[in-house]
């Protein structure tokens, strides 16, 4: 094996989107057009479209635990993330992995509730997220609502974003970027915080309906990030001007009769 020809490795642990916009299709997308070459172990598969969630089926926790090691036994995987969780059986389970090495720090994508409204994580394995996968995340990335359930904060201004960040890795994780996307403004602005300080990452507010698929797309970028060797701020950077691309990209796009998916083809930052 030419270990110098071997492309960085990442993987996604989360939900199949059958209607290709988010989830491990959206993932995947992202790693392919950053250069990382992407490994998946599935967590739930969904009946989706642009419209909403019709059906939900979880995997039972341990067949994600073999999906995860037999990847990771026979492949250096440099950064992982995680999305749709189903289950705290399926959170514990991948917290006993980093714990003990099978698996790097995750980039914790808190998914809850689809855009449509659609629960993905049952009220009793929130708990669990957050005793036990939050204190093993390099990066978690919440958005307003998610924001509100792990830390009691309402988010009304970018102040309280910072409080929620700064909540955040008091939890445990080590760093957290705070979404700011369903804020009003003509900025799109994410706060980041790892302890030493804050930035608040801007972007031109993009009007269209074609954002399913963003903090899916924006975790993926972070982790990609973090397989290339990138610290955890460039790797957010990184992956904010890609979702920003990726959004505007899509402005033109007519897939599906709802809030359509966003344009990974042409997002590729320099």
């Amino acid at each position: 094996m030419n270990i110098e020809r071997t492309p960085p490795i990442a993987m996604t642990i989360a939900g199949s989107d059958s209607g290709g916009g988010a989830g491990i299709q959206a993932d995947l997308a992202t790693f392919a057009s950053l250069q990382v070459f992407g490994t998946s172990a599935v967590t739930a598969l969904t009946a989706q479209n642009t419209t909403g969630v019709q059906g939900i089926y979880a995997v039972p926790a341990d067949f994600v635990v073999e999906q995860i090691r037999s990847v990771t036994r026979d492949m250096y995987v440099r950064a992982a993330k995680t999305g749709m969780l189903a289950s705290a059986e399926i959170i514990k389970a991948l917290a006993e992995l980093v714990a003990g090495g099978e698996l790097p720090p995750l980039v914790v994508d808190p998914v809850m509730v689809s855009a449509s409204g659609s629960i993905l994580l049952p009220n009793d394995a929130v708990s669990t997220l957050i005793n036990t996968l939050i204190p093993n995340a390099a990066i978690v990335t919440p958005n307003l609502a998610e924001v509100k359930v792990l830390t009691g904060i309402e988010v009304r201004a970018e102040r309280d974003m910072e409080d929620a960040a700064q909540q955040l890795v008091k939890m445990g994780a080590k760093a957290a970027l705070v979404k700011g996307g369903h804020l009003s403004g003509d900025d799109a602005v994410d706060v980041f915080f790892d302890g030493n300080g804050f930035a608040h990452l801007r972007a031109p507010r993009i009007n269209t309906l074609n954002t399913h698929g963003t903090g899916c797309t924006l975790s993926s970028a972070i982790a990609a990030g973090l397989a290339r060797g990138l610290d955890v701020f460039s790797a957010s950077e990184e992956a904010k001007r890609y979702v920003t691309r990726a959004i505007n990209g899509a402005r033109a796009w007519g897939i599906g009769r709802g809030n359509g998916p966003i344009n990974h083809f042409d997002a590729k930052t320099t």
